[in-house]
């Protein structure tokens, strides 16, 4: 599944939202289990937010840092063209 760009890089930051606004839902919800989902649910969009963001982030870092070691030059950006 290909997303557009801007819809991809703010991906983490909807799980993070989501994952307050569940948190913060699940204060004020009283009704059968919902708390509990909610909880279970927003603690969940956190984290996944949290790892892709770092992921990301970590990734970004590495390839920059190959380029400038490496001059600058590379061209296919780490697709191997031979295949």
């Amino acid at each position: 599944m290909w997303l557009s760009k801007p819809i991809y890089e703010s991906l983490p930051y909807y799980y993070i939202l989501s994952g307050l606004l569940a948190l913060a839902a699940s204060i004020y919800v009283d009704y059968w289990y919902w708390p509990v989902i909610l909880l279970t649910m927003g603690f969940g969009c956190l984290i996944a937010g949290t790892v892709v963001w770092l992921k990301r982030k970590d990734y970004r870092q590495n390839q920059a840092q190959y380029k400038a070691e490496s001059g600058g030059t590379s061209t296919n950006d780490g697709v191997n063209p031979g295949n």
